[in-house]
């Protein structure tokens, strides 16, 4: 009988391929969710769907089989498929979220029920799996007495809320166990939130952070809650989360209390606390819900952060989350400073959303991966300056080859931001020492320790840009970071700040850059004398502008192999000073 049927993955990608599995899914009763790999059941001489399911990781989803071949075996046929495909992409443990009369084929091959709800059970088969994560957990509780306690957070970023409910939890309990949600679908990586979370609690005796998982807020067990849609699934997802935390992750930590604080805005939060005070206390689990507090007119959430850093404003972000988290919030902006460059679009000879300008080793692509490696650089940095005393230039220049190897790796060997890894590595940790001495930035303090961190720096060595200072009497990178970017401050940054509104904004603030610097890329690629054309030209296209214009100087630079990196990274640190600065006040250019 099986050798009239064959099981095959098939692109989602494609449009008419996906219409056809979301209405064959429909037929089931379910809903194509997101997925990495799907494959389906058809007869050999038929494109007909007969049974599918996908893999999101390691995670079985989307499984459904028709009834002409139901109790034919074919379904854990499919099943054995998948489990294949999900050890050959190295997952030993695979999961399941599925319905419940699908159990018995899934206990036949193997699976055992973790949780269960009205609507579903969710069940795994394999190594390194819950047993393992309770094992980590039950030893963290053996080291302690007395009643224990839980939060499980998600802290994207951790904000003095969060901060607030652990004190205020921690009062009530012998040990309380602090659990990171594990999953990477946040703004701040599990990495980062994990870090946020350790600062800001260690001056807490009683408190323990643990490691998160698959099994508490999880892709898996809760993937409503990182669509932050209420939908007829979500109860089903909270169910099975909550039912997963009462029978296995409470009793490792021999916890009887669930501190949660309350959501005003978000749906499906909301209903998760509810059904929480509902459900836990039936496991002889106690809930206790504290109110969110304020900060003046402000309810304190880590959406608002977000939304500050998503603007490009560190002082309000910075006012809603402890000093021991600024450092993350700095590392975004700056990150934030390097996407908003990459994506002005067009850019004479750069690369942009529209071409590699002057550039046949690196796209869009490229660029991208190397400001997300660049992250936890930045981080490192901010955290290096979130001290009493600033950082030594020993620690500055290992971390800045620490940033280059994370470019590298990223790039597959392709230089991207070398320069931007040196100037916006200075002012992050700049920025975070006026945070730390002040509580907030200005011009003069951040120039100030700029200043102090580039002057016992050296200049590389055998450099395109140092070969152009020594030849052509130019500053370079290193130079203009020992004056503290005054040409940014009094010149880029004021004009910057006077286009607020204006679409073309970084367009033009790049054109003024171009007219103002010795670009030392320019001058490497083209000679002295085109690279002061060039910034006569700049300065005539940004005296009359136009963005066809632009374009056209964009072909014109291809065409010569012309690249104004330099002035690409000012524009990055010109953005990035402007998210940092309390004084929002602009100079009127003139």
């Amino acid at each position: 009988m099986y050798s009239e049927y064959e099981i095959r993955s098939i692109p989602l990608s494609l449009k008419p391929v996906r219409l056809k599995v979301e209405r064959f899914l429909a037929d089931s009763g379910l809903r194509l969710d997101d997925v990495d790999y799907y494959a389906v059941v058809s007869r050999i001489d038929s494109e007909d769907i007969l049974a599918g399911g996908g893999l999101k990781r390691d995670l079985i989803k989307c499984l459904a089989v028709s009834e002409e071949l139901r109790g034919t075996g074919m379904m854990q046929r499919l099943i054995s498929h998948l489990i294949s495909e999900a050890h050959a992409q190295g997952h030993d443990c695979i999961k399941v979220f599925t319905k419940p009369e699908n159990r018995d084929i899934f206990e036949s091959l193997g699976f055992s029920t973790l949780a269960t709800a009205p609507k579903a059970i969710f069940m795994e088969n394999g190594l390194r799996g819950l047993d393992a994560y309770c094992s980590y957990l039950k030893g963290l509780a053996a080291k302690h007495k007395g009643q224990n306690g839980v939060i499980v957070m998600n802290a994207n970023p951790f904000t003095i809320g969060h901060k607030a409910l652990v004190e205020w939890a921690a009062a009530q309990v012998d040990t309380l166990f602090v659990i990171a949600v594990k999953e990477n679908l946040s703004l701040f990586t599990s990495d980062e939130r994990l870090e946020m979370i350790e600062r800001g609690c260690e001056h807490l005796s009683n408190v323990v952070v643990c490691h998160g998982s698959d099994y508490a807020i999880s892709a898996g067990t809760f993937p409503t809650y990182f669509l932050k849609k209420l939908n007829d699934a979500t109860d089903t997802h909270i169910t099975l989360d909550l039912d997963l935390f009462a029978r296995h992750i409470a009793p490792a930590l021999k916890a009887t209390i669930r501190f949660v604080g309350s959501e005003p805005n978000d749906v499906v939060t909301a209903r998760y606390v509810e059904l929480m005070q509902e459900l836990l206390p039936q496991h002889n689990i106690d809930v206790r819900v504290m109110p969110r507090i304020k900060h003046g007119d402000t309810t304190v959430s880590a959406t608002i952060v977000r939304k500050h850093i998503g603007e490009n404003h560190l002082q309000p972000a910075a006012e809603l989350v402890p000093s021991t988290s600024v450092p993350e919030l700095l590392g975004h902006l700056a990150s934030n400073a390097l996407q908003l460059e990459l994506d002005t679009t067009p850019k004479p000879g750069l690369v942009d959303k529209q071409d590699n300008g002057a550039h046949s080793d690196m796209d869009y692509s490229t660029m991208k991966r190397s400001i997300d490696a660049l992250i936890p650089y930045f981080d490192e940095l901010a955290k290096m300056g979130n001290h009493e005393e600033l950082p030594s230039a020993d620690s500055i220049k290992s971390q800045g080859l620490r940033g280059e190897d994370l470019m590298l790796n990223a790039t597959h060997g392709v230089n991207t931001h070398k320069g931007a890894i040196f100037a916006l590595g200075l002012i992050d940790t700049a920025a975070a020492h006026a945070m730390h001495e002040h509580g907030y930035i200005t011009a003069e303090w951040l120039q100030n320790d700029i200043i102090k961190l580039a002057k016992p720096l050296a200049s590389a060595e055998h450099t395109h840009g140092n070969d152009a200072v020594n030849q052509y009497h130019v500053d370079g990178a290193l130079a203009i970071a020992k004056d503290g970017y005054k040409q940014l401050f009094k010149e880029w940054l004021p004009f910057y700040r006077s286009l607020e509104g204006d679409q073309w904004q970084r367009h033009k603030t790049l054109l003024f850059i171009m007219a103002t610097l010795d670009d030392t890329n320019v001058i490497h690629r083209v000679g002295y004398e085109r690279a002061q054309k060039v910034k006569a030209e700049a300065k005539a296209l940004l005296d009359n502008f136009s963005i066809e214009k632009l374009e056209e100087m964009n072909h014109e630079f291809i065409s010569e192999n012309i690249s104004p990196g330099g002035a690409a990274d000012m524009l990055s640190l010109t953005i990035f000073v402007s998210s940092l600065l309390q004084d929002n006040n602009v100079n009127n250019y003139q």
